[in-house]
C-alpha cells in the first residue's frame, strides 16, 4: 500500500517566499502599466485639446482686417502697439474681423466687396456695391450678433456695422478706433430696407466722410480680443467678441466673453511680414495624480 507523502514545512514556506516575490514583481508592473495609461491618456487629452484651441483661434484670424491688429497689456487699456511692433510685455491680442458669415450669404453673397465706382449712386456719403445681397447681410449679423447690431437705417438704437476700404489705409493702428477714439479707417453703415438693396449709406458726419472712394471693402460687425485671466503660469484665455470700437466700445466693458481653455502656462504671439505666429501650452493641472504634464503647439496663420 502506497503512502501519500506530505510537504514539509520547508517546502511550503520556500512556496510562500517564491509567490512573494512573484506577487510584488507583478504588482509592480501593473502599478507601471497604470502611470503609463494615465500619462499616455493625458497627454493625447492636451495635446487634443491644445490643437483644438490653435484651430478656433487661426480660424478667427484668418478672417482679419491684417492693418487692424494689435497687441495690448492685459488690464492696460490704454497702453497698445501695432502687433508687429509688440514686445513681451504685450499678453493680449486683439483685431477686426471681416463679416466672413454674411459675405458667404445664402443663395449669392451678402456682400461684394466691390465698389461701383462708376455709378452715380457712389459718392462720399454712399457706396453702390453691385452683386450684394444687403437684407440678407442684415439678417445674418442680427443672429450672429444677438440683435446688438443692425444694418437696416429703420432700426434705431443699435450699433452698427463698419466698411473698411482696402488701400485706404498705411496700416496705422489707431485709426481703427482702439483707445476709444472714432478711427478714420472704419466708416458706419446702413442700409435702406425696400429700396435698393445694394446701396450702403454711411452715416458719420461730413466731416469724416473719406476723401476718396476705393474699389474695394470689407464689411466687419464686430471685434475680437484674445487675452488670459488668472496667474502668470497657470491661467484661463478667454475669447472677447461682439463689440465694435468704431462705437467707442471696448473689450473689457462692452464684450460677450467665452472662455477658450483652463489651465494655460504659456501663450505668445509674434508678427512677423504678415503671418502671425502663435505658440500656446496647456499643462494638466495634477488632475492625472502625481503628475502634471504639459503640451505645447505652435500655429502659424497667414
Amino acid at each position: 500500500m502506497l503512502k501519500k507523502k506530505a510537504y514539509t514545512m520547508m517546502e511550503l514556506v520556500i512556496v510562500i517566499v517564491v509567490m512573494g516575490i512573484v506577487a510584488s514583481i507583478g504588482a509592480e508592473i501593473v502599478v507601471k502599466l497604470y502611470d503609463n495609461y494615465i500619462k499616455t491618456r493625458s497627454i493625447n487629452r492636451l495635446q487634443s485639446q491644445t490643437e483644438l484651441v490653435l484651430d478656433q483661434i487661426a480660424k478667427r484670424l484668418s478672417y482679419r482686417i491684417k492693418g487692424s491688429v494689435i497687441a495690448r497689456e492685459t488690464g492696460n487699456f490704454s497702453k497698445f502697439t501695432a502687433l508687429s511692433d509688440a514686445n513681451s510685455s504685450y499678453q493680449m491680442i486683439e483685431w477686426i474681423g471681416k463679416d466672413n458669415d454674411s459675405f458667404r450669404g445664402v443663395s449669392k453673397p451678402g456682400w461684394s466687396g466691390f465698389v461701383d465706382l462708376d455709378s452715380n449712386d457712389t459718392n462720399r456719403s454712399q457706396i453702390k456695391t453691385s452683386g450684394s445681397e444687403l437684407n440678407t447681410t442684415d439678417n445674418i449679423m442680427k443672429t450672429l450678433s444677438n440683435n446688438s447690431v443692425a444694418l437696416d437705417s429703420l432700426i434705431l438704437l443699435k450699433d452698427r456695422p463698419a466698411v473698411i476700404f482696402k488701400g485706404s489705409n498705411d496700416y496705422n493702428v489707431s485709426q481703427y478706433g482702439w483707445g476709444g477714439i472714432r478711427g478714420l479707417y472704419t466708416y458706419r453703415v446702413t442700409y435702406a430696407p425696400g429700396g435698393t438693396n445694394n446701396i450702403l449709406e454711411l452715416i458719420d458726419a461730413n466731416s469724416t466722410y473719406p476723401s476718396t472712394i476705393y474699389e474695394q471693402y470689407n464689411l466687419a460687425w464686430s471685434a475680437y480680443a484674445i487675452a488670459p485671466k488668472g496667474s502668470a503660469d497657470d491661467f484661463n484665455l478667454t475669447l472677447y467678441y461682439n463689440y465694435r470700437p468704431w462705437e467707442n466700445e471696448r473689450y473689457d466693458q462692452n464684450a460677450s466673453t467665452s472662455v477658450l481653455v483652463e489651465h494655460v502656462s504659456t501663450f505668445r504671439f509674434v508678427q512677423i511680414g504678415s503671418t502671425i505666429r502663435i505658440k500656446l501650452c496647456i499643462h494638466d493641472d495634477n488632475r492625472s495624480g502625481n503628475f502634471d504634464f504639459a503640451f505645447c503647439k505652435e500655429r502659424v496663420v497667414f
